[in-house]
């Protein structure tokens, strides 16, 4: 048997009590603290981190932007061939200015014809004298003709201002002051009417003549060729900017909202429509604080409230891409009106985040440091 080096004995003696006297003291230490780890030091932090790090949205969707007024199809009433288009896209505009204008050729036959007829029925009616309340009424009826042609002169003359203004041949001023003589004239017709219907409403009214009969006929013609005329105008519905526009002179335009000729938007205020997926509605209320991302300003975040939550799922039309498929996942659409003019553009695709309820966010931070 051959002899072993004393010194490599002793060298390997000492190696194994300093070994046995380590691994005695770790383990000690390990059972009096009451940690099976030994980076005792990364624990704590881990811990740390555990009770704070919670997730700070409540929910997230994908939405789009869109004016607060919603993006608004305008379509005409009647068809008939475009001849004039006063405004582009991005055009801001007021209430009832003329986005485009149809064929009045017909009508403005129609007006002046009625408008003879009506004559002549009035002056035939001169012969026939009436007294009490058939002189009342028929009085109230000569002031309801009167304000509706005085009505349809104002408007006349606020859309030739409107366009001499656009062209640099009037002021501002003039502007606003055909837009009010309009809607004077709105009001006073609206008070005629109301007149002679309290009037016709009398228990003791008599039954008018053949002669006043006659003229209500003519001017009832009168009135339904005007408004043939003014359905050649297609109006902007409240004051906004013009979206789009998907008309163009010379074409010839269908009634109906599948054929809309424009579309139109308030965009001093804006909104994003989201989809909250099925799994996260109990955690959208109305009134709830959201934040809005959007990939073309990836440095900035824009502040939003909820305003409106649908009553009912739906399938989802911003995310979806082609046919439903079995798997698709229902959404809740909520509404989010935005804070101030953010630099987003209608239709824009966007990223929403929900915020957490005080309630439960104290309620997270309670449960994580348990």
């Amino acid at each position: 048997m051959p002899k072993i080096d004393s010194t490599f004995s002793t060298f390997l003696i000492a190696a194994t009590i300093v070994g046995g006297f380590l691994f005695n003291s770790i383990d000690g230490s390990m059972q009096g603290s009451g940690k099976h780890s030994l980076f005792v030091g990364n624990a704590a932090e881990a811990q740390n981190v555990a009770s704070t790090d919670m997730p700070r949205w409540a929910a997230s969707a994908t939405g789009r932007v869109e004016p607060a007024s919603g993006a608004v199809n305008v379509a005409s009433l009647i068809g008939g061939r475009i001849v004039h288009v006063p405004v582009a896209i991005g055009a801001q505009v007021a209430k009832g200015d003329v986005l485009a204008q149809l064929d009045d050729t017909e009508a403005l036959q129609r007006i002046m014809a009625a408008t003879a007829e009506a004559d002549v029925r009035e002056l035939e009616r001169q012969e026939e004298e009436v007294t009490g309340l058939a002189l009342e009424r028929r009085e109230a009826e000569d002031e309801v003709a009167k304000a509706r042609r005085q009505r349809f002169a104002a408007w006349r003359a606020r859309d030739d201002t409107v366009e001499l203004k656009r062209s640099g041949e009037a002021r501002e001023s003039d502007v606003t002051a055909a837009r009010e003589a309009a809607e004077k004239a709105d009001g006073r017709l609206a008070k005629a009417r109301a007149e002679l219907a309290k009037l016709n409403a009398k228990a003791d009214m008599p039954l008018p003549g053949r002669l006043d009969t006659s003229l209500t006929i003519a001017r009832t013609d009168l009135a339904l060729a005007e408004e043939a005329f003014e359905k050649t105008r297609i109006r902007a519905p409240f004051d906004g900017s013009v979206l789009n526009l998907f008309s163009r002179i010379g074409e010839t335009v269908a009634p109906g909202p599948e054929t809309p000729v424009a579309v139109f938007g308030d965009l001093s205020k804006m909104r994003v429509r989201a989809e909250v997926e099925e799994r996260d509605v109990a955690k959208v209320r109305i009134g709830q604080k959201v934040v809005v991302k959007s990939d073309a300003f990836p440095d900035q975040q824009f502040e939003g409230v909820v305003k409106e939550i649908s009553g009912a799922l739906g399938s989802p039309r911003i995310a979806s891409r082609g046919p439903r498929r079995p798997n698709d996942v229902d959404v809740l659409e909520v509404l989010v009106d935005l804070e101030g003019v953010p630099p987003l553009l209608t239709g824009m695709r966007v990223d929403v985040f929900f915020h957490r309820e005080e309630a439960e966010r104290k309620s997270a931070s309670i449960a994580a440091k348990t």
